[in-house]
């Protein structure tokens, strides 16, 4: 799992059939005191998190899969919680 920081959403004409309909943010992974910590990474939103809004990722590709329905979906990060202050 990871604290991470909604910086952003993606837009795209063209996706893998998993990831239509489904809003992908991107995310800046955040250390224990808040500072940015390695490169941001993409997850899919199914709770509508804010921008700038800090949420819990889950890394377990398997959860997200079953999410989307299919088991060869290239998705791996799934917003779990929007952590409050």
């Amino acid at each position: 799992m990871l604290y991470a920081r909604v910086d952003g959403t993606v837009v795209s004409t063209i996706s893998h059939p998993s990831m239509r309909g489904r809003r992908t943010v991107i995310c800046q992974p955040l250390d224990a005191d808040g500072n940015d910590e390695g490169e941001p990474v993409l997850a899919v939103d199914p709770h509508g998190a804010g921008l700038h809004q800090r949420v819990i990722l889950s890394t377990d590709g398997s959860s997200t899969r079953v999410l989307v329905g299919d088991p060869d979906s290239p998705l791996r990060n799934l917003i779990i919680g929007i952590a409050d202050r």
